[in-house]
């Protein structure tokens, strides 16, 4: 007769058990190296809310990786996420500090001395990158420090626990599987195996690992969600904005004539509003900058060095101006442009009570967390071209993620030459002595803008109804020298004269539309150029940003059904 031999999980066909898999081992020591890791970057994040941005270690780590990043990667970030992708850093961060954490875990398991050396070899990297991030100072290691320790603790608790919780396991499968060693008087068990010897100490080790994880996931989630990063990406972020009351423009801006709009549904208004302006920059956390405590220095190649507060630069005669940028990164038909309505103080007469020399030719702009911006000096003193230090945005202080208190706006110019946010210090010199974070990078140093134009209606892959003129619409620019025409090419037929919009100025987009009759249903493709007021074409050669802007001519695809 053949004897059938029933076998449970976790037992041999004889009943003895099989010592539990190396990933139920395991698993509790990822989860206590993830949850150290957690509170020791929460803890230190939500401390540096007392501290400047560069305190904590997410920020100053996020902020040296877009530092040492090369260009076609931040271009590509830029390019592919646009505002989100400091998100997307701060996404990426986290995925590979969650696993590094994991693996740390995995090492205590084996030798808790080895995973406290690493983890605490990682802290000190983390400390060493705040020390050096421009912004900072000796203070800004405190967040780091008390997060370490508070880390390592967990670290050493939960990891402790977790053996614990893995030979509490072991125990069970054991006691689940051999009913006659169950009945073992508690001292044979104890000498047969090396788990806890009762059912209670087993309970015991599950409640411990269990307590302290949750404990631990509490006090890493609610650190996190009330610490600067996270905060970053809220609405509220630097409110105190609103407390600068802004005087009278001595120069108002020209009122907005109603013809400045074609008045196409879909069209985006001809002034962006403040919370739709896009983003772009490398801070991966807005500084924090009060008007109390800014002061611009205008050095270098001058006469003499100039410092200004915000009380003075207040008193002074500003001037409103609209005022049309875009980001070098911008893809063709892209959308990281805007017009807004600044209010600022002409630099030109900055650069005056300095009295550049005549050897400079260049000014390069430092924000406070030391990016840099090199700018012609020829472009900053022109007399006809209304370069700003910038206090106001469409009537209100400048929003804290766009440069608040004080910024350059250059109409012409690229932004990352010319747009410094957060701005405290111009350095006159010269392009040959000097590079700035961009053209270290392989930019041009100079970025004048391209003349470029993009289609808004109908959006690509649209379907539009037959039997319906078709209207096609959308914006050009070619800042500082103006838009004189827009032309459309159906599917590949003639160009087209368009109806443009009001001109408001030079140094702003324009609007345009055209309406085409009789469009016959299936698939059809619609290709913009503009010419501007010295007569040059945008080109249809397609280029990528770097040197100096991506080119070509935008073109969508629609069907008519």
């Amino acid at each position: 007769m053949t004897e059938t031999v029933h076998e449970t999980p976790g037992t041999t066909g004889r009943g003895h058990s099989r010592p539990p898999t190396r990933r139920r081992q395991v698993i509790p020591h990822l989860i206590a190296g993830v949850l150290a890791a957690a509170i020791f970057l929460g803890v230190a994040d939500l401390i540096s809310q007392l501290f400047g941005p560069a305190s904590s270690p997410l920020v100053s780590l996020g902020s040296t990786i877009i530092t040492l990043s090369p260009s076609w990667l931040q271009d590509f970030a830029i390019s592919y996420f646009g505002s989100n992708n400091k998100l997307v850093l701060y996404l990426s961060m986290g995925v590979v500090g969650m696993i590094l954490a994991a693996a740390i875990g995995a090492l205590a398991r084996r030798s808790l001395r080895l995973g406290a050396i690493l983890f605490s070899a990682v802290a000190l990297v983390l400390l060493i990158v705040v020390l050096l991030r421009p912004e900072s100072s000796p203070l800004d290691v405190v967040p780091t420090l008390i997060g370490a320790g508070l880390g390592l603790l967990s670290l050493l608790l939960l990891s402790g626990a977790a053996t614990g919780l893995t030979r509490a396991v072991a125990a069970d499968r054991v006691d689940q599987a051999d009913p006659v060693d169950r009945d073992r008087p508690a001292r044979t068990r104890r000498a047969s195996t090396s788990r806890p010897s009762t059912e209670d100490e087993r309970a015991h080790s599950r409640r411990r690992f269990l307590s302290l994880a949750a404990v631990g996931t509490a006090v890493a989630a609610g650190s996190i969600t009330f610490g600067r990063s996270v905060n970053a990406f809220g609405v509220g972020a630097g409110e105190a904005a609103a407390r600068l009351v802004l005087p009278t423009p001595a120069v108002r801006a020209p009122a907005i004539p109603a013809g400045a709009s074609v008045g196409v549904d879909g069209m985006p208004p001809f002034i962006t509003p403040n919370s739709d302006f896009y983003r772009i920059d490398t801070a991966l956390v807005v500084p924090e900058l009060s008007p109390q405590d800014w002061t611009l220095r205008i050095h270098g190649l001058v006469e003499e060095e100039v410092t200004i507060d915000m009380t003075e630069l207040l008193d002074l005669p500003l001037e409103e101006h609209h005022i049309t940028l875009a980001c070098v990164s911008n893809p063709v038909g892209g959308d990281l442009l805007g017009n807004a309505t600044w209010l600022g103080y002409p630099i030109r007469e900055l650069l005056a009570r300095a009295r550049p020399l005549g050897e400079a030719d260049m000014v390069l702009s430092r924000s406070i967390d030391g990016w840099t911006a090199s700018t012609p000096l020829e472009v900053l003193t022109d007399e006809d071209r209304a370069c700003l230090l910038a206090v106001g945005m469409n009537g209100e202080p400048l929003p804290a993620q766009h440069g608040y208190p004080a910024r350059l706006v250059v109409p012409g110019l690229y932004g990352y030459v010319s747009a410094t946010k957060w701005v405290t210090e111009l350095e006159v010199t010269r392009f040959d002595a000097e590079t700035a974070y961009w053209t270290d990078r392989g930019w041009d140093a100079e970025g004048p803008i391209l003349v470029a134009s993009r289609i808004d209606v109908p959006r690509p892959l649209a379907r539009v109804s037959s039997g319906e003129e078709l209207v096609v619409a959308g914006s050009a620019w070619a800042q500082h020298e103006g838009i004189e025409a827009v032309e459309l090419r159906l599917d590949d037929g003639e160009w087209e004269s368009v109806e443009l919009a009001d001109e408001v100025n030079i140094d702003t987009w324009r609007q345009w539309r055209h309406t085409f009759a009789d469009v016959e249903s299936g698939r059809h493709s619609v290709s913009v150029r503009a010419i501007n007021a010295a007569g040059e074409t945008q080109t249809d050669e397609r280029r990528d940003p770097i040197p100096n802007a991506a080119t070509g001519q935008h073109r969508i695809e629609f069907s008519v059904e």
